[in-house]
């Protein structure tokens, strides 16, 4: 979707320019923001999934290793 959305901010980037339309030219640039902070938190979100997946297997290790112990 953000794609989406930046394809259609810069369209309205231009068409604003085009038609000197300010405000046009205005909301497509908060269009390309709205895709870049969705991109933005897609990569967080991938990033914390990442992380918990990681804290998962450490914690599976170090029960499997005090069982070991035991």
């Amino acid at each position: 979707m953000s794609k989406q959305d930046r394809i259609t901010g810069r369209l309205k980037k231009a068409a604003g320019d085009l038609l000197g339309d300010d405000e046009l030219h205005r909301e497509g640039a908060l269009e390309e923001r709205k895709a870049d902070a969705k991109q933005e938190a897609e990569q967080a979100a991938a990033d914390a999934d990442a992380k918990a997946h990681e804290v998962a297997e450490l914690e599976r290790r170090t029960v499997s290793r005090e069982r070991d112990d035991s």
